[in-house]
């Protein structure tokens, strides 16, 4: 399973979450068709535009909740000190990736930053 973890600040389009999505798959090597399914925290679980980029691409979008994303948070690369204050983790879009990805999920590396959006890659421990 490879998941697309987002965060965003309030109020983003859609183009910028898909912007994001594109950008860290770019980074990885990785076509769009690889990704099982979006994540982000519960706290943006009424974010439109994220909703919006996970019903374009076709995705499930799985709301993590803050128990689960708290859980994830030892094993983000990223620090946001908003993040950290606000959400309870280093990174809403890496622990929400790590968290939907599974048992022995990694992150392919550190959230990609475009613009006001947030997007991190985790593959899951079940997925060669």
């Amino acid at each position: 399973m490879i998941v697309a973890g987002i965060g965003s600040r309030t109020g983003v389009d859609v183009e910028d979450v898909l912007a994001a999505i594109e950008t860290a798959l770019d980074t990885h090597g990785l076509a769009m068709s690889a990704l099982s399914a979006l994540a982000t925290a519960r706290l943006k679980q009424d974010e439109a535009a994220i909703a919006a980029a996970a019903q374009q691409l076709s995705l499930p979008l799985i709301v993590v909740d803050d128990e689960a994303l708290k859980a994830a948070a030892s094993a983000t690369l990223s620090i946001s000190n908003l993040s950290q204050a606000v959400a309870g983790t280093p990174s809403v879009s890496e622990a929400a990736a790590l968290a939907v990805a599974g048992k022995d999920a990694r992150l392919l590396g550190p959230r990609t930053v475009v613009g006001p959006v947030t997007c991190a890659i985790a593959l899951g421990g079940d997925t060669a």
